[in-house]
């Protein structure tokens, strides 16, 4: 199936940004295992829904990976610096991103998932397709980088709006990143009005990419337990038949 999506780069008008066709994970004829990715801005609640996956799959007896972005070893540390002194460019931020990918899915995620686990992924690709398209970067070149990976057998993509993600952030910290606010993107000198325009134009990425890449989209303003029963419905058809029989019957008595 030939995908394409259009993308406003950064002083242009709209690309379109045709998908290579790939195979999903467990379509692949040396993959065993399921691969799960939950994508969204920060303060959507994504996270807290994965985790509670997490534990869910492993009641059900399952094998369950979890990985994150930017939780690299080889790259945490000069990433790390890079922020903290405000020295990276889109690109170089793109690039450093890529390489903590690329080291992770060689690692972890690809023999993982041949080993017949279920990989649960706190962000992928989609996350670079959406932040490094804002911040400037060639959409082309983005998904060039990124050619490698392997297509998720699912993907929930949190929605929120900007308000909501922005109030949850500040009730576990006092302030905004720099980078997670945009400022180095100079959209404005006030940190929240910074963030807003930045959050809300990687929600447009997400909202673009939603039907092309075929996102299940969450309310993210949802209760905590009705999103969490939703997310495991959608992840039944994803189980071995045995497993499924079991968590349907406990998904229907609850």
């Amino acid at each position: 199936m030939t995908m394409s999506n259009k993308r406003s780069a950064k002083g242009g008008g709209d690309q379109t940004v045709p998908a290579e066709p790939r195979k999903r994970g467990s379509e692949s004829e040396d993959i065993k295992g399921r691969l799960i990715v939950v994508e969204g801005i920060d303060g959507s609640g994504k996270s807290t829904q994965l985790h509670l996956l997490d534990k869910w799959l492993r009641h059900l007896g399952l094998m369950v990976f979890n990985t994150e972005w930017n939780s690299s070893e080889v790259v945490k540390e000069i990433t790390s610096k890079g922020k903290k002194k405000a020295l990276l460019t889109p690109t170089t931020f793109s690039l450093l991103h890529a390489t903590d990918f690329a080291d992770r899915y060689e690692r972890n995620v690809y023999p993982l998932l041949r080993a017949g686990y279920f990989v649960l992924a706190d962000r992928y690709i989609y996350t670079a397709y959406a932040r490094d398209t804002v911040r400037g970067c060639n959409p082309r070149w983005v998904r060039k980088i990124y050619s490698f990976a392997t297509v998720p057998d699912i993907t929930f993509y949190y929605h929120v709006p900007v308000e909501v993600a922005v109030r949850r952030i500040l009730t576990g910290r006092p302030k905004l990143k720099y980078y997670e606010a945009g400022m180095d993107l100079n959209l404005s000198n006030d940190e929240y009005e910074s963030y807003r325009i930045f959050q809300g134009r990687i929600i447009d990425e997400y909202k673009g990419m939603a039907s092309n890449e075929g996102f299940h989209v969450m309310d993210g303003t949802l209760d905590i337990e009705m999103q969490q029963r939703l997310m495991r419905r959608q992840v039944l058809s994803l189980l071995p038949p045995g497993v499924a029989a079991i968590a349907s019957k406990e998904l229907g008595a609850n």
